[in-house]
C-alpha cells in the first residue's frame, strides 16, 4: 500500500518515518483502507548489503512510530539484508556450479578425441621439430600461435602444450571462434549476470572465467571480427574484464593458445586482423606442416587409426596391404590428418576381412596424378606450380561432389569425405566456380 514511499526509500537509500499518516495520506494507494484499519504511522528502512540495496523493510503501525522504533527497524533490516544476500549468493553458487559442470562435460567431450590419440604419431623430421618446439615452450607462460592447414592437428598441439605446462591440473577451455556470433561474443567470452539480457536466467562465467589459472585455446582466431578483436586485446593487455550486465572489474590469469589456418600477415595487410593483437598472440609460433609434406608419417598414422578403429569395433586386427600403403602415401591429402582418419575409419567399417582389394580405400581422384607431376612442374625438384595445385584441388573436389551426388553437408556429404568443414568446402566451390552436379 505504501509502494510510492518504498520506491523513494529504495531510490535514495535513506530511512523514512511518518508519525501520522492521517496528516499525509496522499502517497497511500488506498487512504480509506488506512483509516478503516486505524493505522497511525509508517516506517521504511533500506535493506543494504555491501553497499547494494536489496530491498526495503516497511511497516505500518497502529501506534505512533518513534525514532527509537525506527532504529530497531534498521537493525532488523540489516539482519534481513544479510540473510537475503546469503540466499541470493547460494542460488548463484548453485547456478554457477551447474553451469561449470555442464561446461566441464562439454570440454571433456571436446577434448576426448584429442586425448585418446595418445600423443603424436609419426617419424618425420618436421613432426619431431614440432614436438621439440612444444617441449621448449610448454613450461613457460608464453602465448602460443599454432599455424597450419585444416586437419593438421592444431588441437593436439594445444593439448600437448597444456599437458606439459604447470597449468596441467587446471582447465583447458576451447573456443571455436568461427562459431561465436558477434552479437554473443561478450557473453560467450566474458560471461554475463542474470538479467543482463532477455534469456539470461542465471549468471554465466564465460570462457575466460572458466579458464582462470588454466589455458584458453582460441581455435580459428582469424575468424573473429575486428570490433571483437579489440575486446579480446584489452583482456590480453590488462588481464581483466567485465561480465555483461555488471560493472565489477574481474582479474583473470590465463595462458592463451591460438590457432588458425589463415595467413594472419595477409589478413593484417587486408585490414581484417589487428596488428597489435597479432603481436600479443604470436609470442611463440608453431607451424604444423601439411601431411603431403611429411609423407613418411602417413603409414604410421594410418596403422594407428586402423588399429584403434578395429579395437573400438571389437574386430580382429589386420593390416594394410603394400599396395594400399602405396596408395595412401601417394595421395596428397588436402584434408590432412583428419581426412586420413576418415578414410581409414570408412575402410575399416567396410572391410570384412583381410582380402580387401587395393582400391577399396575410397581415395578421391586418380592417385597417380598425385604421385606424378604434371608437365609444367619441375620433375627434378618435385615442385608443383600454383596453377597445378589449384587444378588438382579442383579435380579432387569435383570427384568428391560426384561421389556424394552434389551433397556437401552431413556424414555422407563431400565435406565429411574430404575431411574439411562444410563452410570451408562451400567457399572453395564458389571460388573455383565448381558445379554441384
Amino acid at each position: 500500500m505504501g509502494a510510492r514511499k518504498v520506491g523513494h526509500i529504495a531510490a535514495l537509500g535513506v530511512p523514512v518515518i511518518i508519525e501520522s499518516i492521517q496528516n499525509d495520506s496522499k502517497w497511500i494507494a488506498h487512504p480509506d483502507w488506512a483509516r478503516k484499519e486505524h493505522l497511525e504511522s509508517f516506517a521504511g528502512y533500506p535493506m543494504r548489503f555491501q553497499g547494494e540495496i536489496l530491498g526495503v523493510l516497511a511497516v505500518f503501525t497502529k501506534n505512533r512510530m518513534t525514532q527509537s522504533a525506527l532504529d530497531v527497524l534498521g537493525i532488523i533490516a540489516n539482519h534481513a539484508a544479510s540473510a537475503l544476500a546469503n540466499a541470493m549468493a547460494f542460488e548463484k553458487i548453485q547456478a554457477l556450479t551447474k553451469q561449470l559442470e555442464a561446461e566441464n562435460d562439454y570440454l571433456r567431450e571436446e577434448l576426448s578425441d584429442v586425448a585418446s590419440a595418445g600423443g603424436f604419431v609419426g617419424r618425420s623430421a618436421s613432426l619431431h621439430h614440432v614436438i621439440d618446439q612444444i617441449d621448449l615452450v610448454a613450461p613457460s607462460n608464453a602465448n602460443v600461435l599454432i599455424l597450419g592447414e585444416s586437419g593438421t592437428g592444431k588441437e593436439l598441439v594445444a593439448w600437448e602444450v597444456h599437458q606439459k605446462s604447470s597449468r596441467r591440473s587446471k582447465p583447458l577451455v576451447r573456443v571455436n571462434c568461427a562459431s561465436v556470433p558477434k552479437e554473443l561474443f561478450s557473453s560467450e567470452f566474458f560471461g554475463h549476470t542474470r538479467g543482463a539480457f532477455t534469456g539470461a536466467l542465471a549468471d554465466r562465467a564465460g570462457k575466460f572465467g572458466a579458464a582462470h589459472q588454466g589455458t584458453l585455446f582460441l581455435d580459428e582466431i582469424g575468424e573473429i571480427p575486428m570490433e571483437q578483436q579489440a575486446q579480446l586485446l584489452r583482456v590480453l593487455q590488462e588481464g581483466e574484464y567485465e561480465r555483461l550486465g555488471e560493472e565489477k572489474i574481474r582479474k583473470v590469469d590465463v595462458r592463451i593458445i591460438a590457432a588458425t589456418n589463415r595467413d594472419l600477415k595477409k589478413e593484417m595487410q587486408a585490414g581484417r586482423f589487428r596488428e597489435d593483437l597479432y603481436f600479443r598472440l604470436n609470442v611463440f609460433p608453431i607451424t604444423i606442416p601439411p601431411l603431403r609434406e611429411r609423407r613418411e608419417d602417413i603409414e604410421p598414422l594410418a596403422d594407428h587409426f586402423l588399429k584403434r578403429c578395429l579395437r573400438d569395433m571389437n574386430r580382429s586386427v589386420f593390416s594394410f596391404t603394400p599396395a594400399q600403403i602405396d596408395e595412401l602415401v601417394r595421395y596428397d591429402w588436402p584434408g590432412n590428418v583428419r581426412e586420413l582418419q576418415n578414410v581409414v575409419e570408412r575402410f575399416a567399417i567396410s572391410s570384412s576381412s583381410r582380402s580387401v582389394r587395393p582400391g577399396a580405400l575410397g581415395l578421391l581422384g586418380d592417385v597417380r596424378n598425385c604421385a606424378s607431376f604434371p608437365p609444367s612442374a619441375d620433375a627434378s625438384s618435385g615442385v608443383l606450380t600454383e596453377n597445378d595445385m589449384m587444378r588438382l584441388q579442383k579435380q579432387n573436389i569435383e570427384n568428391a561432389l560426384r561421389l556424394c551426388n552434389g551433397k556437401i553437408y552431413g556424414p555422407d556429404g563431400a565435406a565429411s569425405l574430404l575431411g574439411v568443414r562444410p563452410t570451408t568446402l562451400s567457399t572453395r566451390i564458389k571460388a573455383m566456380k565448381i558445379g554441384r552436379k
